[in-house]
């Protein structure tokens, strides 16, 4: 089933909720349906592979569904890459309100280290790490409507994506349009959704808003410097290295700041000494005190990340100086209604569809070889965003 082609000005207010006034699309910019009845635009529709749903029945339990053999990552105790080990595993069926989804991309995130590493707890041990992917359906739980086998589906926020097939809730997947790619799906649900709660939700970023963004040609921050620049936003990006500094200039940087460095008095120079609105810190322990001196008076620190370590401790007086205000978001906390999630995916799904955000899916990494891509990763050899590509995906 192909996804129907809905009017330019319907997928325009959902750009226009997304906070893009004034985007004239074309009629084949992007396809999208009504899914179900909601408030939120655009209305996303499950697309079905017809290889896959040939033997399954619509609306009722798959006679698919049985134990599977699938290759999955498994962690048994914290530490360094070393310790993801790669086993068989049987998937079983899908239980109430459940699918059962093989899967052809994994999004690679620095949270995937934070919980391998012990910084986050695992909800169970051992425990399968990766928190998005893309797949197929291959299998419903009884009774369960509104998806069917075949649906071409993607997630973020839920853990255990480190799989070639996985039993998840059904509520927690959102349709994929059908102009956007698996590959591309997998690199951008998580990043971009935080960078849609991080710009839309969490502060309303708008025309003079002034943000700092670190990391700025990673992952996420590529995607926070293009959104916010087209949010009119002034964006101010630090990076550690030339190259990434002409990347982020690319993505809507206005000023690029390399480090190492004092970039707190360079963001001072480039805001007249009035320092900027936002920071958006995903480094953590080698960033965090100079980002504090870098707000403006009744300014906003975001912490949503700690790739280089966790800050020392702040009191609380620090941040009585100029009435600041800080706190430590997560996607999960923003995405936690099925309401929520099909919004932060349609306005990912739009603004990628529109042009205004684009990912850069820079390197590729067999899902086998997750522990190097996630050395890779951590040792900042990396650029834009990574995915894992399922090794059995070809099977599809």
């Amino acid at each position: 089933m192909m996804l129907q082609l809905i009017t330019s000005s319907v997928l325009g207010s959902g750009l226009r909720k997304a906070g893009f006034a004034g985007i004239v699309l074309s009629r084949s910019a992007i396809h999208y349906s009504s899914f179900q009845s909601q408030r939120f635009q655009p209305k996303l529709q499950f697309q079905r592979i017809s290889a896959i749903a040939k033997d399954g029945n619509a609306g009722a339990r798959s006679s698919a569904a049985k134990m599977v053999k699938a290759k999955t990552f498994k962690v048994y105790k914290a530490g360094g890459p070393e310790v993801l080990q790669w086993e068989d595993v049987e998937v079983g069926e899908p239980g109430d309100g459940q699918v059962r989804i093989r899967q052809t991309a994994v999004g690679l995130n620095f949270i995937d280290i934070y919980f391998r590493e012990g910084i986050y707890a695992a909800p169970s041990s051992p425990f399968t790490p990766g928190m998005e992917a893309v797949g197929v359906v291959t299998a419903v739980g009884p009774g369960l409507t509104g998806r069917q086998v075949g649906d071409r589906v993607a997630y973020a926020g839920v853990i255990g994506a480190y799989a070639e097939e996985r039993v998840i809730a059904a509520d927690k997947v959102v349709p994929i349009p059908s102009n956007i790619d698996d590959v591309t799906a997998a690199a951008a649900l998580l990043k971009g959704g935080t960078a849609q709660f991080l710009l839309r939700r969490l502060w309303k970023v708008e025309n003079g808003t002034k943000i700092l963004v670190h990391a700025a040609a990673g992952g996420v921050g590529s995607l926070l410097c293009q959104w916010g620049n087209a949010l009119g936003a002034t964006v101010i990006g630090v990076v550690s290295t030339e190259a990434k500094a002409a990347q982020a200039k690319e993505d809507g940087a206005h000023h690029v700041i390399i480090q190492p460095g004092d970039f707190a008095e360079k963001v001072k120079e480039m805001t007249n000494g009035e320092g900027v609105d936002i920071v958006y810190d995903s480094v953590g322990k080698d960033t965090f005190q100079q980002s504090l001196e870098c707000l403006k008076r009744r300014g906003l620190m975001v912490l949503f990340g700690q790739s280089s370590g966790a800050p020392d401790p702040v009191p609380v007086g620090a941040l009585a100086k100029k009435s600041l205000f800080l706190t430590r978001p997560s996607l999960m906390d923003y995405t936690v209604t099925r309401d929520e999630r099909l919004e932060n995916a349609g306005e990912v799904f739009s603004a990628l569809a529109a042009g205004i955000i684009k990912v850069r899916v820079n390197q590729t990494y067999p899902l086998s070889q997750a522990a190097k891509a996630q050395k890779d990763l951590e040792e900042r050899k990396t650029t834009g965003s990574t995915v894992l590509i399922v090794d059995s995906a070809e099977k599809l």
